[in-house]
């Protein structure tokens, strides 16, 4: 992807803010990468040894929105959020302030603290749910997986009815309102394709040819993928974490003949101790 917008500088220094703030470390040094960079037909173009650098913007990119930005916990309690304000949307009306901007700029944070506070009855499973997030009760984790690459082709959104019609018949009989799914998709900024596909280099300072270079002409070190496409699953309730993770587990191997995900469910983890 052309880094020519301002949005992209930006980008610089939200990486280097957010994994020093997250403790994971930045091991690029855009200052340099943007002193070297020139305009070659109206184009941000890059000194050809700058290449592994660029690639390792995008992957430190896509390496903060997997441990941080879409982490577990931070994932949950998005699904919270998102519960509680449709919740609350028949006595606050918030989907209609979408259809008038002047109401719309009026949204931000403090409607969570409205809902809160509120001793409306309307609003009373929306106050209870952002209550469990101030008590860090949240979406209870069922397990994850990637989708295999060969079926990322034919993928479509997997909703909790899937989950719950692959339920075996047992104690606990799930509704589609006890699980909640979350699809993830993560990659370079180019789909599945190398994000340095758009982008075009030059050999030296004196050079006026801009040309694209092929990951393989550089390293056979860099990945042959570049997308991840992550299905996770969680249960609205801690009782039906076994149920759920059954469930999925079922659903797994009903749809791709295997258990796709890697980590064992945290209540099957107690079972192993």
């Amino acid at each position: 992807m052309e880094m020519i917008k301002s949005s992209y500088v930006y980008r610089f220094d939200y990486i280097v803010r957010d994994t020093r703030a997250c403790g994971l470390g930045c091991s690029f040094h855009f200052e340099r990468l943007m002193d070297a960079m020139r305009v070659m037909d109206n184009e941000i173009c890059y000194h050809n040894n700058d290449y592994l650098t660029i690639h390792k913007i995008f992957a430190t990119r896509a390496d903060l929105h997997r441990t941080v930005y879409t982490h577990a916990k931070v994932k949950a309690i998005e699904l919270m959020v998102v519960d509680a304000l449709v919740k609350a949307n028949d006595f606050s009306r918030i989907a209609a302030r979408a259809q008038d901007p002047a109401l719309f700029c009026e949204l931000n944070d403090s409607i969570l603290k409205f809902i809160e506070f509120s001793s409306n009855n309307e609003l009373k499973e929306s106050k209870d749910l952002i209550n469990r997030i101030r008590r860090r009760d949240l979406y209870k984790f069922c397990g994850e997986f990637s989708v295999p690459k060969d079926k990322l082709d034919h993928f479509k959104d997997i909703t909790s009815k899937d989950i719950i019609c692959s339920q075996n018949s047992g104690p606990v009989e799930l509704k589609e309102e006890d699980v909640a799914v979350s699809i993830i998709k993560i990659d370079l900024t180019n789909g599945r394709n190398s994000p340095l596909e758009r982008i075009n280099f030059f050999q030296d300072v004196e050079s006026n040819e801009k040309f694209p270079i092929q990951d393989d002409r550089i390293s056979h070190l860099l990945p042959s993928s570049y997308q991840d496409m992550i299905v996770r699953v969680y249960a609205k309730k801690p009782e039906l974490v076994e149920a759920v993770s059954e469930a999925f587990e079922n659903f797994q191997r009903k749809t791709y003949g295997t258990i796709l995900q890697v980590h064992a469910t945290p209540e099957r983890k107690k079972h192993m101790r």
